[in-house]
């Protein structure tokens, strides 16, 4: 099935309406569920991060667009280690009207199949200029938080992931519904892209789609009802 995500004003409709699309359910391939552990062995992981449907090389930029916010991602030369396994530190600024909204720095890695781990984050939301919350904030192995997939190897239809887990503060979950999507954004006009849907038990009604270009990553982000992202520019980085 193709569906084109139009440019911004047309796109979050379309999708509301489009949100009926229901991937295979009960699809794991052998990819983390729900709070089940995970004991990751840093041998089997690298920082070179190469998924087609979301590399992450260092100094590569993103910028998006949601509401009146703007969102810039950058993939920093630097890496963390994160219960033993060296991550690829991501730099995520949104603001609002020129102010800090909210300011994280995200930790990846990829194993040798070419998963994509989301291995924690540390974030920081801003009211005036000033921290008003930390809530989001995990790292795996650290009271109880789990590593998760946010970009299985080989996307599949039914496909289904734990994203991120720490009890009451990140439950994301995903799902991938497509691969054969098209999606026409500032940025570009994209074939083959990727779609999923993402959830949290946190909050069973929200839901969110988002959509995955190859050799650039995440183009665009719908939420039935609420705001919506799409990437206005992207600039690759050098390694």
């Amino acid at each position: 099935m193709h569906r084109t995500i139009p440019t911004l004003a047309v796109a979050l409709i379309a999708l509301g309406a489009g949100a009926a699309v229901a991937a295979v359910p009960g699809q794991s391939g052998g990819l983390p569920q729900g709070d089940e552990p995970v004991k990751l062995d840093p041998a089997n992981f690298t920082t070179k991060i190469d998924n087609p449907y979301w590399p992450m090389v260092p100094g590569s930029r993103w910028v998006y667009r949601e509401g009146e916010q703007r969102i810039v991602v950058t993939v920093l030369r630097k890496t963390r280690m994160v219960a033993g396994v060296e991550a690829r530190v991501v730099h995520d600024v949104v603001r609002e009207n020129g102010d800090l909204v909210e300011d994280t720095f995200d930790w990846y890695a990829q194993d040798r199949r070419g998963n994509l781990w989301y291995l924690g984050e540390n974030t920081k939301e801003y009211e005036n200029g000033r921290v008003s919350s930390t809530a989001g904030s995990w790292e795996y192995g650290v009271d109880g938080a789990q590593a998760g997939i946010i970009m299985p190897a080989k996307p599949r239809a039914g496909l289904h992931y734990r994203q991120e887990y720490l009890k009451g503060e990140a439950e994301d979950e995903g799902e991938v519904v497509s691969t054969n999507e098209h999606a026409n954004v500032s940025a570009g006009f994209f074939r083959g892209v990727l779609m999923t849907r993402d959830t949290t038990r946190l909050e069973p009604r929200a839901v969110e789609y988002k959509f995955y270009a190859k050799g650039v990553g995440e183009v665009a982000a719908l939420s039935p009802g609420g705001d919506n992202e799409e990437l206005l520019r992207y600039r690759r980085g050098r390694g």
